[in-house]
């Protein structure tokens, strides 16, 4: 069957939504319910996030069995995500009454198909904050994009935000190769490294993931690198017929920054193209990647007709997104921030990035996630704490995985005090809360960082 566009549906029919509840499936049924389908959808859990779809319209139904039979019979699609199995009964159903299904990606790249300017975020690490960014830019210059984020955004209140112009920008996610499924006009590029090793089998694959995700592009738009990335540069080897645009640390690159200070842990600069300076950037988030998130924003927006200067004041506005470096609140004086950070090379920016503030001591509790990252990065997880003055490990959270047998985070923790770091693994939530009461002192930093539950701790601490 053809891949699916818009137009194989009526403007008035009715979508559902397996998983509606997903903090990238409720920002789809959003879009459709702005654009005027009808919506329905089912979810384990009522939530936040469930309940604004239903005041907005959407017919949600709850439970682990949950059978939507009305959204199913009436429905001219089913959008599922990766989580659901042939298995569930709404798929069965489907199938049995010959409804369409497709899966998230299809949808959003579906979507994304009817937008003059599309843009795709790409990359193993930045994509919520590079498209939080474009979002302050693109908004700033009062364009009224539609926004697609990964993560919560205060500007758009939420992971979603449905304009009326020819702007879309989303995240663009390599796991399962879904991102192949879009159709951008723009695919940014922020790095390439190895993760998600439970779908692909190793770097080159990824690579390649990533060339076919760029060669969407050709004869359609341009491709935003960041050109000091050595697995970038492979994936666009050779690849002459695209239009390239590069960004990185030094003047190699199409657009570089220049007179680069830092203020209270925050950086300044001068953004420069080829040569020139066009614009002056003073960001609220900390950190190098964010001077490199920030070029890339800046890159995309000149090509999308917005210039330097307003993308600038746009970014200047951006105070971070939720769970990453998220000032959450004070411990004993010291100040605790969570971070999403679960791949060695995030957990080293955001401690390389802590370091520029004024501090007596970083803590760090760590949460992997997955035991399946966590065993094929073992090396490169136990060289990530350098900057860590005291670490706390606990649990592995699981996320879609069943324990392997031997990926233990007890050893993980052995294998990094042999680098020197001050490391303890601690397994309850509780127990850590009670330790960092009694240890963290005044000027300290305390990071909750992980992609899993971590963050509970941080109402067992804060005051």
């Amino acid at each position: 069957m053809d891949r699916f566009v818009m137009s194989d549906i009526g403007q008035n029919s009715s979508i559902h939504f397996i998983g509606i509840g997903g903090i990238s499936m409720s920002g789809l049924a959003q879009i459709a319910l702005k654009d005027g389908y009808r919506v329905t959808g089912s979810d384990w859990n009522e939530s936040d996030i469930t309940r604004k779809l239903e005041q907005m319209g959407a017919k949600i139904v709850y439970g682990h069995d949950a059978v939507n039979e009305d959204g199913i019979k009436n429905a001219s699609l089913v959008v599922y995500t990766a989580a659901v199995h042939d298995d569930n009964p709404e798929m069965i159903a489907a199938k049995e009454k010959g409804v369409r299904m497709i899966n998230r990606a299809e949808f959003l790249g579906a979507i994304m198909k009817n937008y003059k300017h599309a843009v795709g975020v790409s990359g193993t690490h930045g994509k919520t904050t590079t498209t939080s960014m474009l979002a302050h830019a693109l908004v700033g210059a009062g364009l009224d994009p539609t926004i697609s984020v990964g993560g919560e955004l205060d500007l758009i209140d939420g992971n979603i935000r449905t304009g009326s112009s020819d702007y879309f920008v989303t995240e663009a996610c390599e796991y399962t190769n879904s991102f192949l499924n879009f159709y951008p006009t723009i695919a940014l590029i922020t790095n390439i490294e190895e993760d998600h090793l439970d779908f692909f089998s190793g770097i080159d694959e990824i690579i390649d993931s990533f060339r076919r995700f760029a060669y969407l592009t050709k004869d359609v738009g341009y491709v935003v690198a960041m050109g000091g990335d050595e697995n970038v540069q492979k994936a666009l080897l050779g690849a002459d017929d695209l239009k390239i645009i590069t960004y990185g640390m030094d003047s190699a690159f199409d657009y570089y920054p220049e007179n680069v200070v830092y203020s209270a842990g925050f950086p300044s600069f001068d953004v420069m193209r080829r040569g020139e300076k066009i614009c002056s950037l003073h960001l609220n988030v900390p950190g190098e990647h964010n001077i490199l998130n920030a070029l890339a924003t800046v890159a995309v927006c000149e090509l999308s007709d917005v210039n330097a200067v307003t993308a600038a004041r746009g970014i200047e506005n951006f105070k971070g997104t939720h769970r990453r470096f998220e000032k959450k609140g004070f411990l004993n004086g010291a100040v605790v921030i969570d971070d999403y950070a679960h791949h060695p090379t995030e957990i080293k920016a955001t401690l390389s990035a802590a370091k520029k503030f004024d501090h007596n001591k970083i803590w760090c509790v760590f949460q992997p996630h997955t035991y399946s990252r966590t065993r094929t990065l073992w090396k490169e997880f136990t060289e990530a704490f350098d900057d860590a003055d005291e670490l706390i490990l606990t649990h592995i959270y699981a996320a879609r995985e069943q324990f392997d047998g031997v990926t233990r985070p007890q050893d993980l923790a052995e294998d990094i005090k042999k680098r020197g770091v001050s490391v303890r693994y601690i397994d309850d939530f509780s127990d850590i809360a009670d330790f960092l009461k009694s240890s963290v002192g005044e000027n300290d930093i305390v990071f909750t960082m992980g992609a899993g539950d971590v963050v509970k701790i941080n109402d067992l601490i804060i005051k």
